[in-house]
């Protein structure tokens, strides 16, 4: 995913005032009158076949972002297990990170994590080294307390739970362990186990606990009596109740909402974990932490299986790994789609590994993983799945390379090498590319014309934007080339997660559908959201230690994919009449990581008068902070904001209501990852235009629109900013045209004239059911009396069942309340033409049975 600003929580309020003619708009105070119905119509043509909508068409992209597996879907309840956590992870982190430790009956000790020739294995480096005085009573214990996930542990009364841990000893005649489930009082929350560790050769013991009480503070304490030195490794508690009941399996409540979505594919593992860090493997001398997601990291036993540096800042320990992915992807009926590395890194890092012996290896092991996923029992890669319990093949058919390459040149010159190796031992296998980090501009441009001119199969496009790109670019896909690539639109989201937006992506999503012959994939993301480690948002199911619910967007998913139909039904509906004004509002400044110096700001009218003019000798009265980030300060002359580690420190001058006037700036770039923010058109912190020069860790700029909080890019190119240069900014704008100049020099423009439709449709025929599917979405405020015709010759039954989502547009749903959900009911009246008026803010499922006359 395009990570390279941080997204509005889902918890910030929108600001308003954002989308025209009402769309997407905030809902009446109370007692309000509604507004008036705006009346439209829905033709069917029913004697046509449109596309047909393939069963693959909605999936899931699982990434291991915001916790997702460790402390997520990976149902394991200890954090930091094996005591791998290290500064290569996070700067926080130590070998015991999540254990304190603990002593009764008077009993002392010393605990340390050590990396040493005692090591479980090779490639679990690191365990705890426990040196026992022997002091205290015949009951004295001292070792280490596990504080799990979030408030804790969570545990279920009558619930089983698995333990297990790896020790040794060298104390001849044993030594005693005790294992205590506990509050983060001490209230016991299960009969405590006993084992006596024997021999100093590593031997895994186990046992099971069984909760007393329901809680979500639990602890774990292993803990140890008598003298000597007793090591452990891979402190495990797992419940017994995971999904499937599959041993190392997932947690219940996460992968049944996945499922019960129905998803036709399941994306794995990544995202920006396959395609950042090093491509080396996990060996001596150098043992490297950062390293691209590599398959063969994460099979096996799980205690044999590396560690690794999670690119999102935590570690991950691959407990969940390509078996456990594969077998999911089988449990749900969904495809299974690994993506692997391309040796070119992209989120941010924008490098290209040139190293013909490591692409050599790496697409080696591509060709090893279809074995392990295809291949007979008998086989060498066959024969570890059969060993860790499937023997028969998982059915591979599709597989993607790379994740959003901001080098498109370099990335295809290596899928190159992938695609000829695959091709020749796997011409069933498809190979997946991708167009880079965004839906438009250089690099999406380059690697399509790439994409066509090499033949491949099919492209993974990704885009985050703001609600009213997708209620605009619902034809995004009506031009696309028929005779090229297919599209995988393997990451989309609009930018929050209130209804607002699944309003947007339901509206974009009926352009989807209507492009279906082009448009084979889709799946929202990111997938899952731990709420106490949040990198991302929006995300589609959010959860805790102990609860998990959908989000509003995660309901509108859930309509779609499991109400796909299996053809669409060509239909046409008439739009909304809108009146675009010229582009208004103020200025501001701002900048990103970055220390900056701006002078001369003069703001001038398209007929030369001078609106505004500031260059800062008698201070910086005039400017407002308008976020309260950052350190701005006048030296010498120049409005400084000096602070390399703020983010998005905007501060604005001047009238929202000015139209039609030039913009200028003078600008140098004092120190920092970036350049500089020049906005304009703005009518507050959630709405408004910025030039974004060396912008993204200062590998491109772009003119970024913020609507609602959410921004979309108008205009693109490869423009990096020099430090202590001073650069002339100057932008004009007129009505809804923009141009922008550097130096004097054209540097770009764009005009914002696309009409974000709050009314959009599609229709599919259900063959299984005889019944078509009229999909509507209505994202604005008045509700839509429409008349629907059926067509000529039509034979219907006299009533539709309904499936309704609707609600505030600022709705959010949460733990304790889930304001969107859907909605059944039937009504009647029904007939070759009638007319149903559509609830404002509302995605309507209407489903119609045919008769046969």
């Amino acid at each position: 995913m395009p990570r390279t600003r941080p997204r509005p929580s889902p918890l910030i309020p929108l600001l308003t005032g954002v989308l025209l003619a009402g769309t997407l708009a905030a809902a009446p105070a109370a007692g309000a009158p509604a507004a008036d119905p705006a009346d439209y119509t829905l033709a069917v043509d029913r004697t046509r076949n449109g596309p047909e909508i393939g069963e693959r068409m909605y999936g899931v992209f699982y990434e291991d972002i915001n916790r997702a597996a460790d402390g997520g879907l990976y149902a394991e309840l200890v954090q930091n297990r094996s005591f791998e956590y290290a500064p290569a992870d996070n700067p926080s982190y130590t070998g015991l990170t999540a254990w304190t430790g603990t002593a009764t009956g008077g009993a002392t000790g010393t605990a340390r994590v050590v990396d040493d020739g005692h090591r479980l294995n090779e490639r679990n480096r690191n365990h705890l080294r426990l040196d026992l005085d022997g002091t205290g009573g015949a009951g004295a214990r001292y070792g280490v307390t596990n504080t799990g996930y979030n408030s804790g542990i969570a545990v279920e009364e009558g619930e089983k739970y698995d333990f297990s841990v790896w020790a040794r000893t060298d104390a001849r005649r044993g030594t005693p362990l005790t294992v205590t489930l506990h509050d983060a009082s001490g209230r016991a929350l299960a009969a405590p186990l006993r084992r006596t560790v024997r021999g100093d050769d590593w031997t895994k013991y186990t046992g099971t606990l069984t909760a007393r009480a329901t809680g979500t503070e639990g602890r774990l304490t292993v803990a140890a009596g008598g003298a000597g030195t007793l090591r452990l490794d891979m402190v495990s508690l797992f419940p017994r109740d995971t999904y499937k009941g599959r041993a190392n399996g997932l947690r219940k409540d996460l992968a049944e909402k996945i499922a019960a979505l129905e998803p036709g594919f399941l994306r794995f593992p990544g995202g920006c974990l396959v395609n950042t860090g090093s491509h080396r493997a996990y060996e001596a001398p150098g043992w490297e932490r950062r390293r691209s997601y590599q398959w063969k990291d994460t099979v096996g036993p799980v205690e044999e299986r590396a560690v690794n540096a999670n690119f999102w800042g935590y570690n991950q320990s691959y407990g969940l790994g390509y078996y456990e992915y594969f077998q999911f992807a089988e449990d749900i009926g969904a495809m299974p789609l690994p993506v692997v590395p391309a040796l070119v890194t992209g989120c941010g890092e924008n490098r290209a590994t040139d190293d013909p012996g490591l692409l050599r290896r790496h697409v080696a092991d591509t060709l090893d993983l279809i074995e392990f996923a295809n291949g007979p029992a008998t086989s060498t890669w066959g024969a570890l799945r059969a060993e860790m319990g499937h023997p028969e093949p998982f059915g591979l058919t599709h597989l993607a390379v790379g994740n959003e390459e901001n080098l498109p040149d370099a990335y295809y010159e290596r899928l190159a090498a992938f695609r000829e190796a695959v091709e020749a031992e796997h011409p069933e296998i498809t190979v997946i590319a991708n167009s880079g980090p965004d839906d438009t501009g250089a690099v999406f441009d380059r690697a399509w014309e790439l994409a066509r001119a090499s033949g491949v199969e099919m492209v993974d496009e990704h885009y985050y934007n703001s609600p009213s790109w997708f209620l605009e670019n619902n034809e995004r896909y009506d031009s696309y080339d028929r005779h090229g690539p297919e599209v995988f639109l393997g990451e989309y989201a609009s930018q929050d997660n209130r209804f607002r937006n699944s309003l947007a992506e339901a509206a974009f999503m009926t352009g989807l559908e209507r492009n279906a012959d082009i448009v084979k994939m889709a799946a929202y993301a990111p997938l899952l959201a731990n709420t106490g480690y949040v990198q991302w948002s929006p995300d589609l199911i959010w959860f805790d230690n102990a609860r998990s619910w959908g989000s509003t967007s995660y309901e509108t998913q859930k309509l779609f994919m499991t109400n796909t139909g299996d053809r669409v039904v060509p239909s046409r509906a008439s739009s909304t009449p809108v009146a675009r004004g010229p582009i208004t509002g103020a200025v501001g400044l701002s900048t990103w990581a970055t220390s900056a110096a701006y002078d001369d700001v003069r703001v001038v009218s398209a007929d030369g008068a001078e609106l505004f003019a500031d260059d800062f000798s008698g201070g910086a009265d005039r400017w407002t902070e308008a976020v309260g980030r950052g350190s701005w300060a006048v030296e010498g002359g120049a409005y400084v904001q000096s602070d390399t580690a703020a983010e998005d420190t905007l501060v604005t001058a001047g009238d929202p209501d000015w139209r039609d006037y030039d913009l200028h700036v003078k600008a140098t770039k004092r120190e920092g990852r970036e350049g500089f923010l020049i906005a304009f058109g703005v009518k507050d912190t959630g709405n408004h235009y910025w030039w974004n020069l060396g912008g993204w860790n200062n590998t491109r700029s772009a003119v970024e629109k913020s609507a609602g909080g959410g921004k979309q890019t108008m205009v693109e190119d490869g423009t990096v900013i020099e430090t202590g240069r001073t650069y002339d900014i100057r932008i004009e704008v007129r009505g809804r045209q923009v141009t922008l100049y550097l130096d004097g020099r054209e540097w770009g423009s764009f005009t914002d004239d696309a009409v974000a439709e709050p009314f959009r449709q599609v229709v599919a025929r259900d063959e299984a059911t005889g019944e078509l599917i009229v999909k509507v979405v209505n994202a604005q405020e008045a509700p839509a009396r429409t008349r629907i015709d059926l067509g000529p010759g039509a034979a219907v039954g006299p009533t539709a069942r309904l499936t309704v989502l609707r609600g505030d547009p600022d709705a959010v749903n949460t733990a304790d309340e889930r304001p969107i959900g859907p909605e059944e009911s039937v009504i009647d009246g029904v007939d070759t033409a009638f007319t149903h008026t559509f609830p404002p803010h509302s995605i309507t499922f209407m489903r119609i049975a045919e008769r046969t006359r």
